[in-house]
């Protein structure tokens, strides 16, 4: 038996990579994260969009595709081989998923629809729900939100913010809203923003249906952890593919390094590493929509264990490229910074450790 992408999935994967092959190379990438204040970034969201990909998760009968997360699995596979520049983990995969199954029949129709067609555009904030810091607190009372919640994703575009408390309720604020403050955190990844958001006094609107259940939070969480798995996946598999072709032209004493038996030995470990990586967030994609007793328990798995292959390609592939390796001319730590970090949003590989123990009783 085969398991595998349909080709389908193949198709939207291809087409989201041939798109940023042309229009996000390395040289954009760089004028990016270097802070460029043009209209680079725009106008690769703005054709990313085109594809499709704003609507992978939204229903039919809402105006989107109704697809699965494996197709939002192979997609991010490509933007993370590109380390597009772009918000996709939680705009396009957890903010429809949260409200799907968050909200009342009037705010899941109304929502969704106007998400559909770019109306409303989410920026996510759980972090109180998952790892909240004693500093970063937010409290829903009545209508309003106060305090502040960090490491705010894909605020880049997004018109809205969908925020959590520590208990899981979810609400949706205006991100315009004259009584939010954002201030942009600095970290390794250039490629994408994150945000401290404050609130004070600020209306929101509660999805009702996470007054009571968790349901909603959770399989939104469990979704961008695959979501994020499959990123980090494709940003290893473009390192291993750096070093492979760098080992193949870089000579020392006469000869191509990839002839020396310990870069062979390297590079065989990492695709010996990498490989399986595929099967198991294409099983937890899989698992996500078609098997409720394994999804939690694959999306923890998936994150987990990618996380630190992930980390480790990063490491050795660097080593490839020796001292070149750390340099910007060649542009390796973009890919290195970003699994870096992905590898600790929604949760570092212990946190999520910890919550597949327990689903098994230990």
């Amino acid at each position: 038996m085969y398991f595998g992408l349909s080709e389908d999935q193949i198709f939207f994967q291809d087409n989201v990579k041939k798109f940023l092959e042309d229009n996000a190379d390395l040289d954009i990438i760089r004028k990016i994260s270097d802070g460029d204040k043009s209209s680079l970034k725009k106008d690769i969201h703005k054709g990313i969009v085109n594809l499709g990909i704003n609507n992978i998760l939204i229903p039919e009968e809402n105006g989107g595709l109704g697809l699965d997360l494996l197709f939002a699995a192979a997609i991010s596979q490509s933007l993370g081989g590109a380390v597009a520049p772009i918000p996709f983990c939680g705009s396009y995969v957890m903010a429809p998923i949260a409200i799907k199954l968050g909200g009342n029949v009037d705010q899941t129709t109304k929502i969704l629809n106007e998400m559909s067609v770019g109306n409303i555009k989410f920026g996510i904030g759980f972090s109180d729900y998952f790892g909240s810091r004693n500093s970063s607190k937010i409290n829903f009372s009545g209508q309003v939100v106060n305090g502040n919640t960090l490491f705010v994703i894909d605020t880049d575009h997004a018109t809205h913010l969908l925020v959590s408390d520590a208990n899981g309720v979810l609400g949706m604020v205006p991100l315009d809203h004259e009584t939010i403050s954002c201030i942009d955190l600095i970290t390794v990844d250039k490629t994408r923003t994150y945000k401290e958001i404050k609130f004070e006094n600020t209306p929101i609107e509660i999805l009702e249906g996470t007054i009571k259940s968790t349901n909603a939070i959770e399989k939104s969480i469990d979704a961008g952890r695959i979501t994020l798995a499959a990123d980090s996946l494709g940003a290893s598999q473009t390192m291993l593919d750096m070093a492979v072709s760098y080992s193949k032209e870089r000579k020392q004493f006469n000869r191509v390094i990839g002839s020396f038996q310990a870069v062979k030995h390297m590079c065989a470990e990492m695709a010996s590493e990498l490989e399986p990586c595929y099967s198991l967030v294409w099983h937890a994609a899989h698992s996500f929509d078609n098997s409720e007793d394994d999804a939690k328990l694959m999306a923890c798995h998936a994150k987990s264990h990618v996380s630190e292959i992930s980390k480790e390609i990063s490491k050795k592939a660097t080593e490839v490229h020796g001292g070149m390796g750390f340099t910007d001319l060649l542009g390796t730590h973009y890919w290195f910074k970003r699994i870096g970090l992905n590898r600790q949003l929604l949760g570092a590989p212990e946190i999520v450790r910890a919550e597949a123990a327990k689903i098994q009783g230990f």
